[in-house]
């Protein structure tokens, strides 16, 4: 994929903006950050030359003046929220969170526990942080939040908040995903600290949409078809537009809340630093687009992916058909259609000629390779042998692993495991591959192969497994599957 990002002028220009952001209030700045910290694969994959631990490398210019508060939901910690992208809970990830953070030699201050109300859930996670030593504090649901501006800015309303401790200027505010509570935090500690006679500050940073290409730019685009299921929708910011007179993008919910904000701002402070919620933003990513018809290409990549992500998840009865028809509209809207996504037509074709499910993946020179169903493979696994022997230069037709092998691993799963499915998976057929190394060079030169697959494309003819669908991703491949099942079963 061609690169269309600086990632080294954003690292740059971001934390020298972020610092200039800081002085403008009193060595207090409060930065809610939206999205993700680390891990940040959406924007690695719509602006080419993004890395997605940009963001937190960038904070590592400034960690001798930042310091981190995590915040999370007593009500995700009661039912349990599941992080879609890692499939793990956001109090699990909260503490994953502080373990990466502080392994980069970041500070993170303490957690946050936000609408709490005597839940025995949030109580069991909160002792079992401060067990860890880690500080925790909570925050209370307010009535009329966020219309009732006379009681939220009061000693009933973020007065009753627990105050935060914090020891750097730069205090950053982040949790395991949305909702979570993050601006109101960054409220309730302004008012705390105006009560303290502080004049502290607060910024927004938010990578999506990006505020200075056009609204219907494809990377903007993409963002919309990311969060279908929030119902978010770019719009011009008409404050920044009445204000001054310039074209800038936005988000909904941001444009609906800076009423708001602005008369909470003004009984807190006295006034509002900002005319516009774009003027709350400290995002420097769209200067840093280097090749903006790279960057629109595989913006227009992500919306197909996500058109596919959106069906799968429609058929399994997890998705709705609201989310389907926007994506849908985005395609239009970006002039995107499935067929540019060559492994789509690609795998089809495979599986009408083999008759069964097949697979294809773009290889990073662009090569197309393909796998189908056989007696001894799934067509994940047909599809990553034959692009490890592509890229290892192996003939198609000698084997890495022998037959003879792959029978005694059957007969464990069928006659022992009980399953009905004799055919290997993808991550049996690594652990087949990586024995065979042992003895067989070819399989060994296959083998070292793998991590060239990371960010490869691919597409298959019917849905996955999980187990399938949990090895593409461990390889880093991005896959899509046609929306259908291999076959027709009322329990699948």
């Amino acid at each position: 994929m061609k690169i269309g990002f600086d990632n080294e002028k954003y690292l740059k220009m971001q934390s020298e903006h972020i610092r200039e952001r800081i002085s403008q209030f009193d060595n207090k700045l409060y930065l809610e950050f939206g999205g993700k910290l680390f891990d940040d694969y959406h924007a690695s994959r719509v602006l080419p030359g993004f890395e997605p631990d940009s963001k937190l490398r960038m904070l590592m210019q400034l960690s001798d003046q930042a310091e981190i508060v995590i915040v999370i939901s007593a009500g995700d910690i009661d039912k349990n929220k599941v992080r879609g992208d890692l499939g793990i809970t956001y109090d699990e990830d909260v503490l994953r969170l502080i373990d990466a953070f502080t392994g980069r030699g970041l500070y993170v201050g303490s957690v946050c526990i936000t609408r709490y109300a005597g839940q025995e859930s949030a109580d069991a996670f909160k002792n079992r942080l401060e067990k860890l030593g880690i500080r925790v504090y909570l925050h209370y649901s307010i009535p009329g939040y966020p219309s009732n501006t006379a009681l939220i800015v009061s000693d009933e309303g973020y007065g009753k908040n627990q105050y935060i401790e914090t020891s750097r200027p730069l205090v950053v505010i982040t949790a395991p995903g949305p909702g979570s509570g993050k601006m109101a935090t960054c409220l309730s500690q302004l008012y705390h600290e105006y009560k303290r006679g502080i004049s502290a500050g607060y910024a927004k940073f938010e990578t999506f949409p990006i505020w200075n290409i056009p609204l219907k730019h494809p990377v903007n685009l993409a963002y919309e078809a990311a969060t279908a299921d929030l119902n978010d929708v770019n719009m011009i910011d008409p404050f920044h537009l009445e204000a001054y007179g310039i074209t800038t993008v936005n988000y909904n919910r941001d444009v609906e809340i800076f009423p708001v904000l602005q008369a909470m701002f003004e009984k807190i402070i006295g006034e509002c630093p900002y005319k516009s919620p774009t003027d709350m933003g400290v995002n420097m990513a769209g200067n840093c687009i280097i090749d903006d018809e790279a960057c629109q290409e595989a913006s227009r990549q992500e919306i197909i992916r996500r058109y596919y992500k959106s069906m799968d998840a429609l058929i399994t009865g997890t998705g709705k058909e609201d989310e389907v028809y926007k994506i849908e509209l985005l395609l239009k809207q970006a002039h995107a259609s499935l067929d540019d996504r060559k492994t789509v037509p690609a795998s089809r074709s495979m599986e009408q000629q083999s008759g069964g499910p097949a697979a294809a993946l773009e290889l990073p020179d662009g090569q197309i390779v393909y796998g189908k169903t056989s007696d001894l493979l799934g067509a994940s696994s047909a599809l990553l042998l034959n692009a490890l022997k592509e890229l290892a230069g192996i003939d198609h037709r000698a084997h890495v692993i022998s037959p003879e092998a792959i029978r005694p691993i059957q007969e464990l799963k069928t006659s022992y495991l009980g399953s009905k499915n004799p055919r290997l998976h993808m991550d049996e057929t690594m652990i087949a591959l990586s024995v065979s190394a042992a003895t067989n060079p070819d399989a060994r030169l296959a083998l070292e192969q793998i991590p060239k697959l990371r960010g490869c494309q691919a597409h298959t003819s019917v849905m996955l497994s999980s187990v399938d669908i949990l090895s593409f991703r461990r390889l880093g491949i991005e896959v899509t599957c046609e929306p259908k099942f291999e076959k027709k079963k009322k329990y699948q």
